[in-house]
């Protein structure tokens, strides 16, 4: 097993004019070369916990360990180390695309190629455009550039692909999975199950501040899916629906004579989606 970036420990948080705990002892790890992906509804905790572990807020109870060490007892130099992409973009408007990216990359010892990154997210054209004058897709695209200018090793991503069109959301999905081929690891929060479902490899859902479940999506699926299957056949000019259950489905008798003297027109295992599972163990419906 790769090793681990983050141990979270216990971790509380408390706004100082909260009556309650935002983040009520949560703990979970986070691999080297992993996407893990922390949802849950608005207010469930998701935001104060990002912004505990990238050091914005530091007044919290537990531990958060990062590569071995306390993360209090880290620097500025922490900062170094990773990307990070907020949900809302913050540029100046009267600079150029490139000009924000040349004064961002200027806050870091290491730096990246700004113009390749451009090209990467399809923006290298609009480089000498006022950022006044970009959409709000590519205000997004802009700040992913942003989260990668000091060639980080970690990158926390809050609604990364929100406001995208699926041309474009692609082309960050492509950069951030590229992003983990090459070692890197990634924290996202998002809202959009299937952005999970392609990129994450292990998710925890959180609620009013406690996570509920923490497991792959696969295997989530799985423990929260029907095992059976369901299949739609064509009979007497109509669409017909069997189920059958899915242990022992290869000797069941009646779904073999089905596949074998009917017109099938669909098979559907009785697994679920990250969608159905989010309203279940949170209560609440997926944000539009």
């Amino acid at each position: 097993m790769s090793k681990k970036v983050f141990e979270v420990k216990d971790l509380r948080y408390r706004y100082r004019k909260g009556n309650v705990e935002a983040v009520r002892g949560i703990s979970f790890d986070v691999y080297e070369g992993e996407i893990f992906g922390l949802l849950g509804p608005s207010g469930a905790g998701k935001s104060t916990t990002q912004k505990i572990m990238t050091k914005l807020f530091k007044e919290y109870a537990g531990e958060i360990v990062y590569l071995g060490k306390d993360l209090k007892q880290y620097d500025n130099q922490y900062f170094e180390t990773l990307g990070v992409g907020f949900e809302l973009p913050v540029h100046f408007s009267k600079l150029t695309g490139l000009e924000n990216m040349k004064f961002f990359s200027q806050l870091y010892k290491e730096r990246a190629d700004i113009e390749t990154l451009l090209d990467m997210v399809g923006l290298l054209d609009d480089k000498d455009r006022m950022v006044a004058q970009y959409s709000k897709g590519m205000k997004m695209r802009l700040n992913f550039v942003r989260a990668l200018l000091n060639k980080p090793k970690l990158l926390f991503l809050d609604e990364v692909t929100n406001g995208l069109d699926p041309k474009n959301a692609r082309i960050i999905k492509d950069a951030i999975r590229r992003f983990k081929e090459e070692g890197g690891t990634v924290f996202l929060t998002t809202h959009l199950m299937n952005d999970v479902e392609e990129l994450c490899d292990r998710v925890a859902f959180i609620r009013q501040g406690e996570i509920v479940e923490i497991s792959t999506p696969r295997d989530l699926k799985i423990k929260y899916g029907e095992r059976e299957v369901r299949v739609e056949y064509y009979n007497n000019n109509q669409t017909k629906e069997a189920k059958f259950p899915l242990d022992g489905l290869g000797e069941n008798k009646e779904f073999l004579a089905l596949l074998e003297e009917e017109t099938i027109e669909t098979i559907h295992s009785g697994e679920t989606t990250l969608d159905q599972i989010f309203i279940e163990v949170t209560g609440e419906k997926v944000d539009a």
